[in-house]
């Protein structure tokens, strides 16, 4: 498969380091959690250029909301979930949640914003509406990492890393109903769910990448490069990135669930999140390098 840089990397200013990416197609827009910074990096999905940071806190995950193109934030330590406006670049709302949050996740049919605990226990509910927390997930393990929401049926797919498994959480109880186990992974660390072909795409520390339907059969795998951090989703063309160990390795999902690996490209070595835009068939790619900076950088993909 064709995967071509869309441009030279672009300086991102402020030395930092970076966490989760995710991209608004529709409006354009890519988002990065600046972690060292605490902003939020705001890159326009046309010229690669970097439009504005909104200085947040320090921030892990990050997720849009569709109909406003308002973003969630995680804020970590800061022991909040925020709203960002990324055209006024402000902070429109934030809620205090009673712990450090990791990765988060959108539900629009609910509209709900789930964030997990870094290094916890727990799933934190926010009301997008009121922004207000109305609920709590009590989890298993210590070491949630990445989740996804199913749009049918708003379960909510939750990796635990130090139990090499996924849980599945009831969207109506808020309680966890289905544990996987995966001990072919290793420590479970990229999630993310394929609605369309009903496959929850799965990787660990051991070079492997797995598809699971919801309840919990294996669907297949591919071997993928150790330790990746973040795998995005390219919905229309049903094909994922995956970034880390110097590596973005695109694979393919098919209908039954499926994988294969459909192509490779070298990055840089501090390159571990990726996000996908399914418009234009363009991955992009942070990273920081102590000698020359922080910079972004899009990679034009042919699925």
């Amino acid at each position: 498969m064709p995967i071509v840089p869309f441009a030279p990397p672009q300086t991102v200013p402020i030395f930092s380091g970076f966490d989760y990416v995710t991209v608004d197609a529709a409006r354009r827009r890519v988002y990065a959690a600046h972690t060292g910074s605490q902003a939020l990096l705001v890159v326009d999905a046309d010229t690669g250029k970097v439009v504005t940071q909104v200085r947040v806190g320090p921030l892990h995950g990050v997720a849009v909301e569709p109909k406003s193109g308002h973003v969630f934030t995680g804020d970590g330590d800061a022991r909040t979930v925020s709203e960002v406006d990324p055209v006024a670049s402000s902070v429109v709302r934030s809620v205090d949640v009673p712990g450090a949050i990791d990765a988060l996740a959108f539900d629009p049919k609910t509209n709900r914003i789930f964030a997990d605990e870094d290094d916890g226990t727990q799933i934190f509910v926010i009301d997008a509406a009121t922004f207000k927390q109305i609920g709590t997930v009590k989890l298993p393990g210590n070491k949630p990492e990445y989740l996804g929401v199913d749009p049918k049926t708003s379960d909510v797919y939750q990796n635990i890393a130090d139990l090499g498994e996924f849980v599945v959480v009831d969207a109506q109880s808020l309680s966890v109903k289905k544990t996987v186990p995966t001990p072919e992974l290793g420590a479970n660390h990229p999630l993310v769910y394929d609605a369309a072909f009903g496959a929850i795409v799965v990787g660990g520390t051991k070079g492997l990448l797995s598809s699971f339907d919801p309840q919990g059969r294996r669907l297949g795998s591919a071997e993928l490069q150790p330790r990746v951090d973040q795998c995005s989703l390219d919905a229309v063309a049903h094909v994922l990135a995956c970034a880390g160990g110097g590596t973005l390795t695109f694979v393919k999902v098919s209908p039954n669930g499926a994988l294969s690996v459909i192509g490779k490209t070298a990055v840089a070595p501090g390159v571990h999140t990726v996000g996908l835009d399914a418009q234009a068939h363009r991955a992009w790619v942070v990273w920081n390098d102590r000698a020359s900076g922080d910079f972004v950088q899009g990679f034009d993909y042919t699925p």
